[in-house]
């Protein structure tokens, strides 16, 4: 069978099976829809969490980033998992303890006060939409390129599968959901690592063949890696280009963004215990390290793979998987100097080359407007970063069986991301806003059709993501980690370990918070993004690693403004000292 029937059966098996596993667990109350009504075991909620925290940019472009930056990836491997271990410390089980079903709920409680729950509503719709809109992207390109899907019906199947799981099922479906996709993801992430590890390094161990000897060579693969790219004019791959100062800020701003995410803290609060949070968060981390740490081979292997593949090869020649891509606009080829080979070196191939997000051609609209060839370099080839995974087992000739394994694993991660980010945002909508804000007297049922419809607004508005995506989807990913590092975690963190701190201070520690991040990254991403070098950033801190800076600010103006106003009252005291208890 050839690869496009194969990923046909595999991703038509695996939404059977998230289809019928809404079906068995729909949400009969809002505790059922919020939460999972406070019944999943540990082991479970580690699998669903890591599948909600695992999404597109785990699946897709974090190899793809590390494959292109090399050693300055590691920040991503580095902020995203110490994030988990922040969380597990010093949230989790006390936002457990809390017992209640958002965290905006946590913050408008402990604060006492609709203007810090509202503030943080804003935020975490803002954060949870950023993440959408990455989720459509990998639906996007899995669609276009294995099952020559128009982009459009793409899109909508992955909607109306979301809209299906998400909406009937709410968190218990959701959280069932995610532990199957976590088995697919997973799977289909780990097999061809496998697969192409043997291949280059005769290891079956991805982690060590990262470190081993190339088949039939006395050359390590990475020194291998190192030479290539110095032949071909970049950096070599194991050196580091970035200052130490933006490699630490921009890894903090992940670690706590990480522990200030939504939908990954809202995960904790379906546990039946306050133990079973921190189990949850062991668990989770467990899950999520199979894949993280495959990533750095997963990204040398693909570097290898490509480079050798292409490099000097007559283009008539070139591979299929090369003009499969091609033809979606995701690889692109100029011939600079008339020789008919394909020449990959350090370099941008085209002047002025950008996504054209109205080229119905196009996976997710990414055909490059312009064929003006960049003359000052003698680079010839044009890829986007996210096909790495994909490609992978194409480039390293691997079974058909296995390329649409990872069409399914790749649609398992984005979809599964998406359905708890859309939670969030229901949730939000719901309970914080018209619950306990604007409607206070509805009763459960009517709040949860509230949730309910939320939810199916915001997977249309999510479906308009992936079919008319903005052009700046991948400059406003600094936005999710750098706000929720410099507004939400802050006052969570305070919330639990610092009862003096009261409502004014938390409300002007988030917006200074907000305000002071999103100045930054839109004047280096928006404005001005000619300036964005580390000669203009202030301390050498790039807009990624900027919300760490905004954490500071918010812990400073929180503290100082809460000195000039009454202390909380004493249940909000007594409501700190109770979550603190085991």
């Amino acid at each position: 069978m050839d690869a496009q029937l194969l990923t046909f059966i595999f991703v038509g098996i695996s939404f059977s099976l998230y289809i019928g596993i809404a079906i068995w667990s729909r949400a009969k109350s809002t505790s059922d829809f919020y939460i999972a009504d406070k019944g999943v075991n540990p082991v479970a909620n580690g699998m669903a969490t890591a599948a909600d925290w695992m999404s597109a940019a785990s699946f897709i472009s974090m190899a793809g980033l590390i494959s292109f930056l090399g050693k300055d990836g590691s920040v991503y491997l580095m902020g995203w998992t110490g994030g988990y271990v922040l969380l597990a410390l010093l949230l989790a089980p006390y936002l457990r303890k809390f017992g209640q079903y958002t965290v905006p709920d946590f913050i408008g409680t402990r604060y006492y006060s609709d203007a810090a729950r509202l503030v943080a509503v804003l935020c975490l719709i803002f954060i949870s939409f950023t993440y959408i809109a990455g989720q459509m992207r990998g639906v996007g390109i899995v669609f276009s390129r294995f099952l020559e899907v128009d982009i459009e019906l793409g899109v909508i199947i992955g909607m109306g599968i979301v809209f299906f799981y998400a909406v009937l099922g709410g968190m218990k479906g959701i959280t069932y959901t995610q532990v199957a996709q976590y088995c697919v993801l997973i799977f289909a992430y780990m097999v061809p690592a496998i697969f192409i590890s043997i291949l280059i390094t005769n290891n079956p161990i991805p982690q060590l063949g990262f470190g081993d000897q190339i088949n039939g060579s006395s050359v390590y693969l990475l020194d291998k890696l190192d030479q290539l790219h110095l032949e071909l004019g970049f950096d070599p791959y194991t050196s580091n280009s970035k200052s130490s100062i933006d490699v630490f800020f921009i890894t903090a701003a992940l670690m706590f963004g990480t522990a200030g995410l939504p939908h990954v803290i809202v995960r904790f609060f379906t546990v039946p215990k306050v133990s079973d949070a921190r189990k949850s968060a062991g668990y989770a981390l467990v899950f999520i390290a199979l894949l993280y740490t495959t990533a750095p081979a997963v990204s040398a292997f693909a570097r290898v793979n490509f480079i050798e593949s292409v490099q000097e090869v007559n283009y008539d020649e070139a591979p299929n998987w090369f003009k499969n891509w091609e033809q979606i606009g995701l690889i692109a080829w100029t011939d600079k100097n008339d020789d008919g080979k394909i020449n990959y070196s350090s370099g941008t191939a085209l002047k002025g080359a950008k996504p054209n997000y109205n080229d119905k051609m196009g996976a997710y609209g990414q055909r490059l407007v312009t064929n003006e060839n960049d003359l000052s370099n003698p680079n010839e080839v044009y890829i986007d970063r996210d096909i790495m995974v994909l490609a992978n087992p194409e480039i390293a000739k691997l079974p058909n069986w296995v390329i649409a394994l990872v069409a399914a694993g790749a649609l398992a991660a984005a979809l599964s991301t998406a359905a708890g980010l859309l939670l969030v945002i229901s949730a939000s909508i719901s309970h914080d806003l018209m619950k306990k804000t604007l409607m206070p007297n509805i009763n459960d049922r009517q709040e949860l059709l509230f949730a309910r419809t939320a939810a199916a607004v915001a997977i249309i508005v999510a479906g308009l993501f992936g079919i008319y995506p903005p052009g700046f989807v991948a400059q406003v990913v600094a936005f999710a980690f750098g706000l929720a590092a410099s507004t939400i975690f802050p006052v969570l963190f305070f919330g639990i370990f610092y009862k003096r701190l009261n409502k004014e201070g938390a409300i002007a520690g988030m917006l200074s918070g907000l305000i002071v991040t999103s100045s930054y990254i839109i004047f280096f991403k928006f404005i001005n993004p000619e300036l964005n070098t580390d000669e203009n950033w202030i301390f050498g801190i790039s807009p990624e690693g900027f919300g760490f800076l905004g954490m500071f600010i918010n812990f400073g103006i929180a503290i100082f403004v809460s000195a000039f106003f009454k202390a909380p009252p004493q249940r909000v005291y007594d409501l700190v000292e109770d979550i603190r208890k085991p």
